[in-house]
């Protein structure tokens, strides 16, 4: 039987101000990408989450982004090296922290927002962000963008890693996500995501925007947290998915 699992970016909130429905998603998904309080979160808000996660059997992944919460993390920040493996040690020392408190486990890393796209675009990124990532937590799962330089870094490291594809986005024909300004970036309807999502895992296999298949491992699927339509988009997906015969379950 087919196996992939289900992700979705959570632990989104900030103090009072709350942002996506993460007790729901964590009914539906398989996976939880753990903001680590730079792009969104608090200490407070990764503890909830992750002693919810860990309540359900959903694997609790850090996802650290750069120091911008006015943007979301979804701001590119140009810096060195040194600054970017410390950025992403530190969030991930967070991570471990809070998890371990929970009596919980700490499974993956996935990068966020910006620092994706640009470590899509620039795989040494990708190596510093996942070198430093390493180096705090050999044994951590690396949840890479399936087909771009980011698996490449990752494979090259020796590491762990999981290709994911997405959900709700578009892809470009080099397997990148289709830049969120552009018309069509962001997908909403829960039925045509199912469907592509099938399609995708059947054929092992990115399918762009222009129709172009990109051969790829397919080990996770995410579905944001952060959109009105999350929990609907997650449960589309996943009913879609057992529907046609494939077993969602954590990725090992």
């Amino acid at each position: 039987m087919m196996r992939v699992d289900l992700n979705s970016d959570m632990g989104e909130s900030f103090g009072p101000w709350k942002m996506g429905d993460d007790d729901a998603l964590l009914d539906i998904v398989t996976s939880a990408n753990i903001a680590c309080g730079f792009h969104a979160g608090d200490p407070d808000v990764m503890a909830r989450t992750m002693a919810r996660a860990h309540a359900k059997g959903v694997g609790i992944g850090a996802h650290p982004g750069f120091a911008d919460l006015q943007g979301f993390g979804r701001r590119r920040i140009r810096l060195s090296g040194e600054e970017l493996a410390n950025m992403v040690a530190y969030q991930l020392g967070a991570a471990q922290g809070i998890a371990r408190a929970a009596g919980a486990e700490l499974r993956h890393l996935k990068l966020h927002g910006a620092l994706s796209n640009m470590a899509t675009d620039e795989p040494e990124i990708a190596r510093i962000c996942y070198e430093a990532a390493l180096k705090v937590a050999p044994e951590l799962i690396l949840v890479v963008l399936a087909g771009t330089g980011m698996e490449t870094a990752a494979r090259d490291l020796g590491a762990t890693y999981a290709g994911e594809i997405f959900a709700d986005r578009a892809y470009n024909d080099d397997a990148s996500l289709v830049d969120r300004s552009q018309p069509g970036a962001v997908l909403h309807d829960p039925e045509e995501a199912g469907r592509r999502m099938v399609q995708m895992v059947r054929e092992g296999a990115i399918i762009t925007g222009s129709g172009k298949r990109i051969s790829c491992r397919i080990d996770t699927i995410c579905v944001h947290g952060d959109s009105p339509q999350a929990v609907a988009m997650a449960a589309g997906v996943r009913q879609a998915l057992v529907e046609s015969g494939i077993d969602v379950r954590r990725f090992g």
